[in-house]
């Protein structure tokens, strides 16, 4: 029991000793540390874990105020100022022509503040320059949309006045940190509206002309009339009109210069510098203060361990490529998202399968754009410069739509076409029956305009219709006139053939009867009304034709394809009965009246 008991100790005394050593003193914190750093070809960004385990430790709630400019635009210096520090223990303040702060810097202790009643942890960041050399343009893009995504509030510090590049520069970091944020968010199944950073001008300047720095910056921001509708004019326009999110968190302030002898600022204390320079920023620490809240991801705080997290995840969009830079934010990175994009409208309406009615075409062509342009609206970066994406998104589904109308047409034209032609020669073949009969006839021409109604689809349906209905209508009308002049012909043969049979065959004097009273009918009712229609129209006439269908059509036996070998099978049937059938029937009379011969035999008594 001794032995685990010291064992046991042995194990928290190391683990104490451990976290010991991992917890830095609170004297090691009182510096700047790198959190993002750029690689060695200065195109993207890397973590720095010293200073990221710095702001781990931090338990409560924290808040950000970032510093953003060009190069030696004094952002480090501004920052020193506003945590009360020398240059000798804050940021680095460089006065050559190279930037002294590469990447992000974070002061290693947080500020304290009291906001609404809850402690807060204040970060302060210091940003590399944006325009210094060496760099690349996708370098500072990154740069500038990490710090407007990480920041609770923004200080964008710009010499002397505001510049075109400036705003910018401005109107793409907030696209992006609002695209950014929502696609973030979307990941945990909310729809959480973006929270910009508060900005802050600080613009760098002695005298304003008579105007304040608010309406400085304010004419700076305003649209620009473009009676003339100059492509350029618009993008101005445009970028302002990107800046609207940021709303009423816009605050515009101006700092004089400190002192005219810039490289010995960090060699001053308060009591050289300008007195109107100390008053102001004074002031400004008390306006940073006031709008300083906890940044605010997903509807919650971050603690450090959070916000180390979500800065992880920033940094791996941004190195992949998923957040573009400000020269391809429509023409390069939202050309790829044009692509996917028309590449899903295709597949669904590839898998209409051709060809379809127009209506039902139209409605799959909504369904496929809709969810096209929720694709896009998903994926593209630049909300408001994503209109003249969308616009050529449209456009381009509107060619390949109007190919698949093209496409629809054509494939309509094909199948109809096969329909109608296998009707026409299903008519061609009716009109030609051995045996006619208008009750197949019907038939056919009933199936054939039932298959055509079914099969035939799409936008040529119906002008073959009109042409379905013609050719139906003059097949009918001669197939009828046929049809009469052949059954007229067949009574009037079979007529004669009954008397043959009737006479020579069976002998059977009543069917020779009664095949005469049919020929004679036949041949006298064409003579007395000097045409065989006439006849067609006689009551008499119906009650043959009738007659006739009854024997001839049957859905169950088709005389027409059977009639040979039905009429060699009874010719056979009636041979037999007439060689071999009276023989056996013997001396039996007849029931039916048959020709007598006219030699009879006698009975004659016998003389001896």
């Amino acid at each position: 029991m001794g032995r685990w008991a010291v064992g046991i100790c042995g194990l928290v005394l190391i683990w104490l000793a451990a976290a010991a050593a991992g917890d830095p003193e609170p004297d090691e914190l009182e510096r700047a540390f790198p959190i993002v750093e750029p690689d060695y070809g200065h195109t993207k960004l890397r973590l720095s874990e010293q200073g990221l385990e710095a702001i781990r430790r931090i338990e409560t709630p924290i808040a950000v105020v970032g510093v953003i400019g060009p190069y030696r635009s004094g952002k480090s210096f501004l920052l020193n100022q506003l945590l009360s520090l020398s240059c000798d223990k804050g940021f680095g303040v460089g006065h050559m022509r190279d930037t002294k702060t590469k990447g992000i810097w974070v002061w290693g202790t947080p500020v304290e503040m009291d906001v609404d009643g809850s402690k807060v942890s204040v970060l302060f960041l210091d940003t590399e320059g944006f325009e210094s050399i060496g760099k690349s343009s996708v370098y500072d893009d990154r740069i500038f949309a990490l710090a407007t995504v990480l920041s609770s509030v923004l200080i964008y510090n710009l010499p002397e006045t505001v510049r075109e590049a400036d705003i910018s520069r401005l109107s793409f970091a907030v696209e992006i940190a609002e695209e950014f944020y929502g696609r973030f968010v979307s990941l945990w199944g909310q729809d959480i509206a973006f929270e910009p950073a508060k900005l802050l001008w600080l613009i760098q300047r002695d005298f304003l002309q008579g105007k304040s720095v608010q309406q400085m910056v304010n004419e700076a921001l305003q649209r620009v009339p473009n009676e003339n509708e100059d492509k350029y004019i618009d993008e101005v326009n445009q970028i302002r009109d990107s800046l609207a999110v940021m709303g009423n968190n816009s605050t515009a302030f101006s700092l004089p210069q400190p002192h005219l002898q810039r490289t010995r600022l960090c060699e001053m204390d308060d009591k050289e510098l300008d007195h109107l320079y100390v008053e102001r920023r004074d002031q400004l620490k008390q306006v940073v203060a006031s709008i300083t809240k906890p940044k605010i991801v997903q509807g919650k705080t971050l603690n450090g361990k959070e916000f180390v997290s979500f800065l992880q995840q920033i940094i791996d969009a941004l190195n992949k490529g998923e957040i573009p830079s400000t020269g391809s934010l429509v023409e390069i990175f939202n050309k790829a998202i044009l692509e996917r994009c028309l590449k899903l409208y295709r597949e669904k309406m590839d898998g209409l399968g051709l060809p379809v009615p127009v209506d039902r075409l139209q409605q799959a062509h909504e369904v496929a754009n809709d969810q096209a342009r929720m694709l896009f609206n998903k994926q593209h970066f630049g909300k408001h410069h994503a209109a003249q994406s969308i616009l050529k998104l449209d456009d381009e589904i509107k060619k390949v739509y109007r190919n698949f109308l093209l496409v629809n047409e054509y494939q309509s034209s094909k199948l109809c076409e096969a329909r109608f032609s296998e009707c026409e020669d299903k008519m061609d073949h009716l009109q030609v029956l051995k045996l006619p009969s208008m009750a197949k006839f019907n038939a056919g021409f009933l199936h054939c305009n039932r298959s055509f109604v079914r099969d035939c689809v799409g936008p040529a349906k119906e002008s073959y219709e009109r042409r379905m209905s013609k050719m139906l209508s003059k097949s009918r009308a001669l197939f009828i006139k046929e049809y009469n002049n052949k059954l007229f012909n067949w009574l009037v043969t079979f007529s004669l053939v009954m008397v043959v049979v009737g006479r020579f065959v069976i002998k059977f004097f009543l069917l020779e009867i009664i095949a005469w009273v049919m020929f004679i009918f036949l041949e006298t009712y064409t003579r007395m009304f000097w045409s065989a229609e006439s006849l067609y129209y006689n009551p008499a006439w119906h009650i043959i034709v009738s007659s006739w269908e009854t024997i001839v059509y049957s859905p169950i036996l088709d005389l027409d394809r059977w009639a040979i070998p039905i009429v060699l099978l009874l010719s056979f049937t009636l041979l037999y009965w007439r060689c071999f059938g009276r023989r056996k029937r013997g001396s039996r009379s007849s029931l039916l009246p048959l020709y007598k011969s006219s030699h009879k035999n006698t009975a004659r008594a016998r003389s001896d």
